[in-house]
């Protein structure tokens, strides 16, 4: 790729020439003309920032963003685990690392004594819009090592003496005052301009992964990063499915996680926004009606919870938490993948016409072409053996809703990516991680893991102009340290966005451009196969 290398104060000028309209626009009202980016307000004030911009294809531009010149006097240490932990086998489930004071000072006078360098540190979190913040625990630590391979020897000696723990750089805390380096790169579609397609894309099914240099690729994308949350673990359903709402080209293929945000888009870019939606649906037939639970998901696994009263441990959301419930009833789409998921329980499948060709008990098996399926589980298998009758039609009604009840269309063209917490509400930094399932009772540990802590993150969102913003931070080296979700929302205010949502982040940050990735994922292997992308495509002929 060419890129020019610019001054910031070039770049805010060329970015705000960008924003103006042309003289071929649309003679209809032009939204109101984007102000002009803000230097992200990241470290202290003096820090150096440079910004590289070019077009990708008309209505669209790459901003590439580095400031700070790094914090060469930050050390690595050793933070020391709490013995059992979550177990969790999400790579970026954060481990249990805060106590109360007394049970820290406790343990780091117990390896002072086995002959550590141990201290105990007090945690503290600024408040946002619905968590007042304010000390988290206290988390103890070993340490402070020039070089992380001094820093895994002493985790060595850690663990050999019956601790556990992990060696981590203090860049990554998430406090102020550090000095670098963040590299954060944004994708900005004109819709004044555009005239390709911006879609979400899963891939050929819902219930597999792929990278989203692969999505991308497979769709000959411009562009394209990585979009909402999804299963990961089998244990917690079929890896790859959406964990929260999904609408693929008008199709609703997964239901939400409670009221959860969700970025919402045409395929002309055109009235992108952040909504908080619902999701109801019913399955009816001469004989009755039975609630439908979730669709295109295994019954019974609610990844991110936020379901129906009976979940357990919560209908409310609970992030990277996969509540249960035995009596479910779900409904599959031909999207889902070659066969529906197996178990006990009762499953009515259907033509395209709507209409029972088997009702099949233990459930599980291929669907006919164009055809459907609806599975039930615990108490509620009986009632849809009784209520599908081989030969007359099951109708499956469901779809999404607003923040006040009403249905939401959702027209062919239109995308809906699941995400949370929300990071910016008509202009001003306004971040929901209580609403959202980030505030977990008596798991602080997550709360400093997952949204104190610097990670890499992707976040989406529409600025004052109309325009889509997609934008990836790299984290988890010291040479891109990441952003704590505050740290998200302040950038994603710099970057005039009037409302803004985060997106999965950690290992599967990843943006591509002409089917390459760009930025630096943070897993070891490389790029993560994710759920689903969003896709920036050319020209439509």
């Amino acid at each position: 790729m060419n890129s020019k290398l610019l001054g910031a104060g070039t770049v805010l000028a060329l970015l705000a020439s960008v924003a103006a309209p042309s003289s071929s626009a649309s003679s209809a009202p032009a939204p109101a003309p984007a102000a002009k980016p803000l230097p992200l307000p990241l470290g202290d004030p003096d820090l150096t920032e440079t910004r590289t911009t070019e077009t990708l294809q008309p209505g669209v531009t790459l901003t590439r963003i580095v400031r700070g010149a790094g914090s060469p006097d930050l050390p690595w240490t050793v933070e020391v685990a709490i013995p059992g932990g979550t177990g969790s086998p999400d790579p970026d489930a954060p481990p249990a690392a805060l106590r109360d004071r007394a049970s820290a000072e406790e343990l780091a006078a117990k390896l002072t004594g086995d002959g550590f360098t141990a201290r105990a540190e007090e945690v503290t979190t600024p408040a946002v819009a619905d968590f007042a913040g304010g000390t988290l625990g206290w988390r103890v630590r070993v340490g402070a090592f020039d070089e992380q391979a001094a820093a895994n020897a002493e985790r060595a000696r850690l663990v050999a003496a019956g601790y556990a723990g992990s060696a981590t750089y203090t860049g990554w805390d998430g406090d102020p005052g550090v000095r670098g380096v963040w590299r954060v790169d944004v994708l900005t579609v004109d819709p004044r301009r555009f005239r390709g397609g911006l879609v979400a894309s899963y891939g050929p099914d819902l219930e597999n992964r792929e990278t989203t240099s692969e999505l991308a690729t497979a769709a000959r994308a411009t562009a394209g990063v990585n979009a909402g949350f999804f299963v990961l673990d089998p244990k917690a359903g079929a890896p790859g499915d959406p964990a929260g709402a999904g609408v693929y080209d008008g199709r609703v293929l997964s239901e939400t996680v409670g009221t959860r945000p969700a970025l919402v888009l045409r395929d002309s870019a055109r009235g992108t926004r952040v909504a908080r939606l619902g999701w109801d649906g019913r399955v009816t037939a001469e004989g009755g009606t039975l609630p439908l639970d979730g669709i295109d998901r295994v019954p019974g696994l609610i990844r991110n919870c936020g379901g129906t009263a009976d979940d357990t441990p919560t209908a409310l959301p609970r992030h990277d938490v996969t509540c249960a419930d035995d009596d479910e009833v779900v409904a599959f789409t031909d999207e889902y993948g070659a066969r529906t998921p197996a178990g006990d329980g009762t499953e009515a499948v259907l033509d395209a016409g709507g209409r029972v060709v088997e009702v099949r008990s233990p459930r599980g098996g291929t669907l006919p072409a164009g055809g459907s399926a609806v599975q039930a589980t615990g108490a509620h298998a009986d009632e849809l053996a009784a209520l599908a009758r081989t030969g007359e039609k099951l109708r499956i009604r469901h779809g999404l809703r607003d923040d006040r009840g009403r249905s939401v269309v959702t027209s062919g063209g239109t995308s809906v990516v699941n995400g949370g917490p929300e990071l910016v509400r008509d202009g001003r930094v306004h971040v929901t991680p209580a609403a959202d399932g980030m505030v977990q009772p008596g798991n602080p540990s997550f709360y400093y893991g997952w949204m104190h802590k610097r990670n890499p993150r992707t976040l989406a969102g529409v600025d004052a102009a109309g325009r889509t913003v997609l934008v990836t931070a790299d984290g988890r080296a010291t040479d891109s340290l990441g952003l704590s979700i505050p740290e998200s929302a302040d950038v994603a205010r710099a970057l005039g966005l009037r409302d803004a949502v985060n997106l999965d982040g950690g290992g599967s940050t990843t943006m591509a451009v002409g089917g390459e990735v760009i930025n630096d994922p943070s897993d070891a292997a490389g790029e993560r196969a994710v759920g689903d992308a969003l896709l920036i495509l050319p020209r439509r002929r």
